[in-house]
Order: structure tokens, then sequence, then C-alpha cells
């Protein structure tokens, strides 16, 4: 059981759950705001993507990061930044008997370097690191990973001294994640998210989440989250297990059945439920205090 939890809310995400939900943010003042309700609401950590602000596709450009980031800080809200680098590693074949050439509009490789290009120039306090390759149930397409891109990431995010939350979507990501920090690439106190239920990953049943919390490593600080309609079911399953909190709409849409959710409604009942389990909600500072963070203004000595 953890009785001290810290929150994350994922406010947007790269996913096409845009056309269901109109609450989706989009644009980059969308996406701020949304930032900033969730921390108003009692979210530590804003974890976020960011959007075509003219269609609302995923992308990775760093003035769109930019700008977000500095309207968050520009209004003094206090909150931990969490900028994903998962965007940059989408390869999709061009189908089951000719892979090959791949499908060029939906493809989008580039190296190390360039997946860190915003996370170097805006310098948030924490960011991710997807830590493996899987397929997703989307046809061809395969999230791409591999561990040499992981170690050089992983060497340059140290570098910058931004902490990296690394992501696990099965059990074989923990044994590359414990690779990488016997390499000396991931600095204490290591940082894991346990993302379940997501295709084709770990399941988010109980049996399964405690197999991956089993054999996470000694010492690391977790939290655990799961798509739909169990997101907040693991709000509780998360701290009973020991670890921390994740909601928000790039992983579901909604407060109850028929009922669609803003990050602040998520974030809301998310503090509701552990403080029903008499768990106190860790603010920004303490999360700061916890995770060993540098600060997350830019001007900030590394």
């Amino acid at each position: 059981m953890n009785w001290e939890v810290f929150i994350t809310c994922a406010v947007t995400g790269a996913g096409g759950a845009v056309s269901r939900s109109e609450k989706i943010p989009i644009t980059p003042r969308e996406i701020a705001a949304a930032a900033i309700e969730a921390a108003k609401a009692g979210a530590a950590i804003a974890h976020i993507h960011v959007r075509h602000p003219e269609t609302g596709a995923p992308a990775r450009d760093p003035a769109l990061y930019r700008e977000v980031v500095e309207r968050i800080r520009d209004t003094g809200t206090d909150v931990v930044l969490n900028l994903t680098a998962g965007m940059g590693g989408d390869l999709v074949l061009g189908g089951a008997e000719k892979p090959l050439p791949l499908d060029p509009k939906k493809t989008d490789m580039i190296g190390a370097t360039e997946r860190l290009a915003h996370v170097e120039a805006l310098l948030p306090e924490i960011c991710t690191l997807d830590c493996g390759t899987m397929n997703f149930a989307e046809g061809d397409y395969v999230m791409v990973n591999t561990p040499g891109m992981l170690r050089a990431m992983a060497r340059r995010v140290q570098a910058l001294g931004v902490r990296p939350e690394i992501e696990v979507f099965d059990t074989g990501h923990l044994v590359l994640a414990r690779q990488l920090i016997s390499e000396g690439l991931i600095d204490d106190p290591v940082m894991i998210q346990l993302c379940m239920g997501i295709p084709y990953g770990a399941p988010d049943d109980p049996t399964t989440l405690m197999a991956l919390i089993a054999n996470l490593p000694a010492g690391c600080i977790f939290s655990a989250f799961s798509i739909g309609r169990m997101q907040l079911p693991y709000v509780a399953m998360a701290a009973l297990a020991g670890g921390n909190v994740r909601v928000g709409l790039e992983d579901n849409l909604y407060l109850s059945k028929g009922v669609k959710a803003s990050n602040g409604d998520l974030v809301e009942r998310a503090v509701e439920v552990l403080t029903a389990m008499n768990i106190r909600v860790l603010s920004p500072a303490e999360v700061r205090h916890k995770l060993k963070l540098r600060g997350g203004d830019a001007s900030s000595p590394r």
C-alpha cells in the first residue's frame, strides 16, 4: 500500500480519439489550459503531447511544445511538466504481402537527437522513454524503440538533467529497463510507468499487474494506469499495489457511462478515490523532492 500518492494527468495523447470527444484539447492554448486545470484539481504532474492545431492529428513540432510550456510557465502554475519523447518512432508497413516499401504517409521515423529536440530546448523536469518496440492493434503499425535508440536517448536525457519516466508496456520492457540501469544510463530514483490494457501489451488484470510489480528494479518509484473504463479502478489498484496514479484524456474519455470527462474531472475523481482510502495526495513540491527533480525552469542550473 502506498499512503502518499502523486497523480499524473496525461492531458491529450497522440491517439485518434479527438473524433470521439470534444473535450480533448488540441491547440497549444487548449493543451496548456488542460494542464493548468489538472494541476488545480490535484495533479502534481502534467504529461504532455502536442497536436496539429488545425487537424488534431499527433504532432512533434518543437514550436508547439514551446507554446504549451511557455503558456503554463507564464501563469505561474505549480505543476511538474512531463513531455513525451515517444513521437518519431512510428513505422507502418506497406501490407501483409508487401511490407516494403513502408507507408510513406503514416511512417514517421527520426533519430534520437531529433526525438529529443523539444526536451533539449525546453528542459522539462521529466520526459518519457518508451522502453521497447511493440505492436498496437492498428493493422501494420509498429511502435519502434530499439535498444540502440533508447541507449542514445537515455544518455542524452541524463546529460540534460531531465528525469526519464520509463514507460513499460510489457514484461520484456522491464528487462531492457534493467539493462539501461545496469549500464548507468538511468539515475536514481528510477521512475517507471506501467501502461496496462493497451493492445498488444500487458493486459490490465490484477495478476499481470502484480507480476510486473514483482519484477520492478529495486528501489524504483512507479505508477500504473489502464486505459478506457479501467482507468478509474486503477486509481485504487495502483495505490493498493504500492504505486502512484495516472489519469487523463490520453487514456480514457469518460467519467462514468455516457458521461464525457474533462481532464479536471478525472483528476478530481482520482483525488476523491484516494482521499476516501485515507491516502494523502502529494503536491508538486513534494514530488520534486521525492523524484529528486532539478526544477522545470529553463534558466535553472543543471
